[in-house]
């Protein structure tokens, strides 16, 4: 089973050495890393091509924000299997993508995912948000479930027939997509483990213009996908007290 990881990055330099290396790490070794650079300027193509090997795959040039370079580098890849590393995270272990694989393996699953632990931004060992997702089922989404998107994976052929990720949303493309697949009866398997570290200080929680920019675009998700309402997207944020304790 071949598993493509696609990383968009854009002046990354200090982390993407730590991100190249992770992927080179896993135990299963039938993987093309793809990277979509949004032609940095920092010194990014330069760790990445001192650390590069054969499996990697490099592209630089200009796009029109995150989920574009993403959908790019989805169309660019040839795997079996399709997930995402962005520049600033790390798998937790080395045999992420092999239990990935093992998953993957019914036939009658389309994707996976996993726990995910968010970190300091300069301490990947110091956890500050724990976020244990837990089995999916038919009611979730309408109580503002969600699967941690850096640690999803799917078969190539989810991209193929439900599409990738909306540009229109500018911060909650992967929470509009992993509606319209799961609603289009995407079948998940959950591996009740941390899969990915994820540092904090993403762009979603960047100012207090970016946390409403982003609550109005989870609440246009869930009218779109007609999952729910002021109610959901209310479950959806309280959610994430949890994550904390």
């Amino acid at each position: 089973m071949k598993i493509s990881i696609v990383t968009a990055v854009w002046n990354r330099a200090r982390t993407i050495g730590e991100a190249l290396e992770s992927v080179q790490r896993q135990s299963h070794r039938d993987i093309e890393h793809v990277i979509q650079d949004g032609g940095s300027t920092d010194g990014t193509l330069q760790v990445i091509e001192r650390l590069a090997d054969e499996r990697t795959c490099v592209v630089s040039e200009r796009d029109s924000g995150i989920y574009d370079a993403i959908n790019t580098g989805i169309a660019r890849a040839t795997g079996d299997v399709i997930g995402l590393m962005h520049s600033d995270d790390i798998f937790a272990s080395d045999n992420v993508l092999s239990d990935v694989a093992v998953a993957l393996a019914d036939r009658e699953v389309d994707g996976v995912y996993g726990d995910l632990q968010y970190v300091s931004a300069t301490d990947p060992d110091r956890v500050i948000r724990y976020w244990r997702s837990g089995s999916y089922g038919p009611s979730a989404l309408k109580r503002g479930w969600m699967p941690p998107h850096p640690t999803l994976y799917l078969r190539r052929e989810v991209f193929e027939r439900w599409g990738a990720y909306d540009t229109s949303f500018r911060i909650s493309a992967d929470y509009d997509a992993m509606l319209r697949w799961l609603n289009n009866g995407v079948r998940l398997a959950y591996v009740p483990r941390v899969l990915v570290k994820m540092r904090v200080g993403g762009q979603s929680n960047a100012s207090l213009g970016s946390i409403l920019r982003k609550s109005l675009e989870d609440y246009c998700a869930i009218r779109c996908n007609k999952v729910g309402g002021l109610g959901t997207l209310a479950l959806k944020n309280f959610s994430k007290i949890e994550q904390f304790i």
